[in-house]
């Protein structure tokens, strides 16, 4: 009775996991759409993809990031 019980949890387990992949391939092929959409209304899609990023971290992290960026770049006499 255990085996089977423990069988069960883990086939839903493994069944959830599989959903939540399918979700995710759907939700990226999304993301890719409003992409090409935003690229063909002319925007910059790499530049786009760097503000979602620094939007996810907060605002201390952003300006350590970019007093190192400044430092490395002038150090490499690129500013």
């Amino acid at each position: 009775m255990q085996n089977s019980v423990a069988a069960d949890e883990l086939k839903a387990v493994v069944e959830r996991i599989e959903r939540l992949e399918e979700e995710k391939a759907a939700l990226a092929g999304d993301i890719r759409d409003v992409y090409a959409e935003a690229k063909g209304n002319g925007f910059d899609t790499k530049i786009i993809r760097k503000i979602v990023a620094l939007r996810k971290k907060d605002h201390a992290e952003r300006k350590e990031e970019e007093a190192i960026l400044d430092l490395y770049l002038e150090a490499l006499g690129m500013e």
